[in-house]
Parts: structure tokens; C-alpha cells; sequence
């Protein structure tokens, strides 16, 4: 699939297509992540924590931090929405990993609930052009940077699960980020999916779904 023909659309507006469990509205994202090059890096499956960076956002109306993130809508699977979303505000595209968890967080803008999940993305290509290049910045920081910046406690659980993917053991080839490649030749399907635009939400509580 051609994506850089889709880098130029707008981020998706609206809540026409949103998804809602219960009344909880669900948003889906991703860690984007890359292998620093190092003397003693290691394959993906064998990195060492230190030789991982992961890409965080900032919010479109202030500095703080986080991982890309938007609601997951109903002409769309949950991995490809997970994609959308990273594309739309990181422009970063990859291999897209495992699901990392479910969380219910509390929205302090809004006073409702949502239920986000969260993927990893192994970063293959950094767009120069996205949807919301003009509205947020990315910084590529490490893992212990990053839990100090992103705002959102979720969102800092998810990257302890990200993390833990790399301390439990080695993956096998099976499961390492290439056998998960997100089948984006998909352009028809991607192509309408590109629009939602993600609203930041201050987060005063959360919970793992188990």
C-alpha cells in the first residue's frame, strides 16, 4: 500500500462511527518503539531495555506527553485502528505487536469512562508529513524518560506491560514484531479510516481490565 497517499488526509472528526462499550467509549493506541544502535544492541528479540526509545506525542492544547491514542471506530478492526491513530498523530508506521492490555481510565474533561487498549508498534518508517503534524510535537525518549513523562497513569501501565515483553525472556521468531505485520495493503479500508480526530483526556483514574 502506497500509505504516503494517505498522509496528506485530515485526521478523522466526529463521533459518528465511535465505538462504545456500556457506555464507555473506546479508544485504542500504540507504543512506537525503535532499537537505538549500539555497539552491543541485539536483534529485536533479544534487546536490551536500555536500548530501547519509544515515541511520545504531546497533547494538541498542551505540552504534556503521551503515547498516540484515539477512538477505535466501528468500519474498522481494532489493530487497524490502532494503527490509524499512530499514523494520524506520530506519523510513524511499523509492524504492529501484541496487544499490551485493557484499561478503564476516567476522563476529568468530561467526567465519563473509557475503555483504552494498547498496542506495540515497531517503527519502520518516520513520516516528515502527517495529518497532525502542525498541532503536535514527538519526541523520541527512553524508557525511563518515558516514565516520567507521559501524564497519563494508563498510559504508564501500558508501558510496564510494553516492558515486560523484553525482561520475561527472549520471544521466539514466531512471536517477534515480524510475524505480527499488520496487513496495511489493505489501502481501501485504511484510506476510509483515516479521519478520527483524537481528543486528549486528563486522567484522574484508572483500573486494568483483567
Amino acid at each position: 500500500m502506497q500509505i504516503k497517499k494517505l498522509v496528506c488526509l485530515s485526521s478523522r472528526t466526529g463521533r459518528q462511527l465511535q465505538r462504545y462499550n456500556q457506555g464507555c467509549r473506546q479508544v485504542v493506541g500504540c507504543i512506537p518503539y525503535r532499537i537505538r544502535k549500539t555497539s552491543k544492541s541485539l536483534p529485536i528479540h533479544g534487546a536490551f531495555i536500555e536500548d530501547l526509545e519509544v515515541l511520545l506525542i504531546s497533547s494538541q492544547k498542551s505540552p504534556r506527553m503521551m503515547f498516540p491514542k484515539g477512538g477505535w471506530e466501528l468500519d474498522e478492526d481494532i489493530e487497524l485502528a490502532a494503527s490509524r491513530e499512530t499514523l494520524e498523530e506520530a506519523g510513524v508506521t511499523g509492524m504492529l505487536g501484541d496487544k499490551l492490555g485493557e484499561w478503564t481510565f476516567k476522563s476529568k474533561s468530561q467526567e465519563k469512562y473509557h475503555e483504552g487498549s494498547m498496542f506495540s508498534l515497531f517503527v519502520t518508517e518516520e513520516l516528515e508529513v502527517w495529518p497532525e503534524k502542525d498541532v503536535r510535537q514527538r519526541v523520541w525518549m527512553t524508557v525511563n524518560e518515558a516514565r516520567e513523562k507521559c501524564s497519563h497513569s494508563w498510559m504508564k501501565e501500558a508501558l510496564e506491560a510494553f516492558v515486560s515483553q523484553f525482561t520475561l525472556g527472549p520471544r521466539t521468531e514466531e512471536e517477534s514484531p515480524a510475524s505480527c505485520r499488520l496487513e496495511l495493503c489493505r489501502s481501501d479500508e485504511l484510506r476510509l479510516s483515516i479521519g478520527s480526530q483524537s481528543t486528549d483526556e486528563d486522567v484522574v483514574d484508572c483500573y486494568l481490565i483483567s
